[in-house]
């Protein structure tokens, strides 16, 4: 029997950083079980490209990603997400759109790298910290056994991911 490929949102106000660092870090490390895709209440309309930087320099995908608003998810022909992952603190205050499908939700805040001022190194590694921190997010996600999981465990489990201290060893 297959599994079904299960549709994650994750969103953030600009979609410029960190939710386009998650889209891709899912599109590469969850090929096969998860459809990846990142939105904005409010999108800047351009990627971060210190996003992109750390994306190629991480050896992930970086084609197809587009800052762009959560309307466009809220459509009738839009993929119907089964989960669906602030990490902003922004995003995770705002009134959120009714997700057809009644997704599982949960706030993964992560620190925003864009707001880091300094030289281009210093913003550089706020990147690759905020690179690191959804990555151990998203294996802990992705290592759920969702299958067979019942909604509230999964909903307590992806919860439970948002509360970590996202430190892990180097």
């Amino acid at each position: 029997m297959t599994e079904k490929i299960l549709n994650v949102l994750f969103l953030c106000t600009g979609n410029s950083a960190r939710s386009i660092l998650a889209e891709s870090i899912l599109r590469k490390d969850g090929a096969g079980r998860f459809n990846a895709f990142s939105a904005g209440s409010h999108p800047k309309g351009d990627v971060n490209p210190l996003a992109i930087e750390t994306l190629e320099k991480m050896n992930y995908p970086t084609h197809r990603l587009r800052s762009k608003s959560w309307d466009d998810f809220d459509r009738h022909d839009s993929p119907r997400m089964d989960f669906v992952f602030t990490v902003c603190d922004n995003a995770a205050g705002e009134v959120c759109p009714i997700w057809p499908g009644l997704p599982i939700k949960a706030h993964w805040g992560i620190e925003d790298p864009a707001a880091v001022e300094g030289t281009k190194i210093q913003k550089l590694a706020a990147f690759a910290l905020a690179f690191r921190d959804l990555r151990h997010r998203i294996s802990l996600f992705a290592s759920l056994p969702l299958a067979g999981l019942e909604a509230p465990a999964r909903q307590e489990n992806v919860m439970a991911i948002g509360k970590k201290e996202v430190r892990p060893a180097q």
